[in-house]
């Protein structure tokens, strides 16, 4: 298997796994259930291995994509941008993850203060997440591009859907 193949293997673990995630976190601190809530970190810690996997195999399936018709260089790059954005998120989400385990498993009075930092850094990495898997589908996917033309426009726009994001 190339590069390209791996990332579209492994690249939509961390976007389903942070929705299930965060789900799951906030059943946790709902019902007040620190294995509910442990469940949740480790899957956020496997979302960052996941994205630290995606970003490596990522610049492998851009050099063999790039070129190809009707793709281009600048979706690309808007996918790659909100991809390594992502990751940092899920990288930080990692971070307070094992943080969160670590302190549900002492019993110390800051699990609950970290759980709910993991909750609020969760929600907007979530709507991150759409955002990349959405991108990264209008890679090879022009039918699901905002700008694409349909059979009754006589006009394509090549303009990326998020091209107002910016760093």
């Amino acid at each position: 298997m190339n590069d390209a193949h791996w990332h579209l293997v492994v690249n939509h673990f961390p976007i389903i796994g942070t929705i299930f995630a965060l789900g799951i976190l906030i059943v946790g601190v709902l019902l007040k259930n620190n294995s509910v809530k442990n469940t949740a970190y480790f899957l956020f810690i496997f979302t960052a291995i996941f994205a630290l996997i995606s970003m490596q195999t990522g610049e492998g399936a851009e050099e063999m994509v790039e070129d190809f018709p009707g793709i281009g260089k600048a979706i690309i790059h808007e996918h790659e941008e909100l991809a390594e954005k992502l990751a940092i998120a899920l990288y930080l989400l990692g971070g307070i993850s094992v943080l969160g385990l670590i302190l549900n498993i002492k019993n110390h009075a800051k699990a609950k203060f970290i759980s709910i930092v993991a909750v609020v850094i969760a929600a907007p990495t979530v709507y991150l997440a759409t955002l990349v898997g959405a991108s990264g589908g209008e890679i090879r996917h022009t039918e699901i591009r905002e700008n694409y033309l349909n059979k009754n426009s006589n006009v394509e726009q090549t303009t990326p859907r998020n091209s107002e994001i910016k760093n």
